[in-house]
């Protein structure tokens, strides 16, 4: 029996386990790494969507208090804040073995017309073509290519190897699921909120040096605002940047636009790095 592919184990591990009213359980996976930050929003988000009826994600917000733990049930405790006309807020609590690992709180609308604007797609080269971000990983670190990984990037900004010049906090990534998610409005929003954790905080480290020469980097808190219901099921500009950073800790902000100019979502996050 062939193993699933690393997109089919992701979305698994968006099936979450219903173990009483509003409190969910889900998947770690059986690496010996920490969790990853994106898994654990996407996984909040799937869990507060659970309990909202016609209505999309609009915001989360959310803050990392301890480094999550693979082989350890996350069990994911969800609070029905408000249920009104045009808006639903839910509080999520994470936790491992007792532990609070997150905290979020995610809101949810329904469609509606009203004012609309939005500034232009920064320009970007195609990504068919572009250097693939494990192919570029690999070769920098002199690695084997990592094949598990669910979301293809493409780089527009690649870091060199070695350098003495600074480099802009800035970069634009393109991003896509590897393969066909399923056809679940909530997944497709949870996987573009998983994906805003790929490279973001790691473009604040490209002033100082490599960015493979970081050792430790983590997120701190991390919101998400949701501008565009769409499909996740096509390649999705990134654009991050890192206006500032203090004392380690580095503020990134970013924006997804997909092929046609329009912006999805608009996310910043503040995370530790460390050399």
């Amino acid at each position: 029996m062939q193993p699933p592919d690393p997109l089919s184990r992701l979305v698994r591990g968006l099936d979450l386990e219903e173990i009483r009213a509003d409190v969910f359980r889900a998947r770690t996976g059986a690496s010996t790494d920490r969790l990853f930050g994106g898994l654990l929003l996407a996984q909040s988000v799937m869990a507060a969507g659970r309990t909202v009826h016609g209505r999309h994600l609009h915001s989360l917000h959310a803050s990392f208090l301890r480094p999550g733990r693979s082989r350890v049930p996350l069990e994911l405790a969800v609070e029905r804040l408000r249920d009104g006309r045009s808006f639903g807020a839910r509080r999520i609590t994470g936790t491992q073995s007792h532990d609070v690992t997150i905290v979020a709180t995610a809101s949810f609308t329904t469609p509606s017309h009203g004012i609309s604007h939005q500034d232009p797609m920064p320009d970007a080269p195609d990504p068919e073509g572009l250097p693939d971000w494990e192919d570029v990983r690999a070769a920098t670190l002199g690695a084997e290519r990592r094949n598990d990984v669910a979301v293809e990037l493409r780089v527009c900004d690649a870091d060199p190897a070695s350098r003495g010049e600074a480099l802009p906090a800035y970069r634009r990534v393109w991003i896509r699921p590897r393969g066909t998610l399923p056809d679940d409005p909530l997944i497709h929003a949870a996987m573009l909120v998983f994906s805003t954790d790929r490279t973001l905080l790691r473009v604040a480290a490209r002033p100082h040096g490599p960015i493979w020469s970081v050792r430790n980097a983590a997120s701190l808190d991390h919101a998400v605002w949701l501008h565009d219901l769409r499909k996740f099921d096509d390649w999705v500009l990134y654009v991050c940047e890192s206006p500032v950073a203090v004392g380690g800790r580095a503020l990134a902000v970013g924006a997804m636009y997909g092929r046609d100019g329009r912006r999805i979502l608009s996310v910043a996050q503040e995370g530790l790095l460390r050399f």
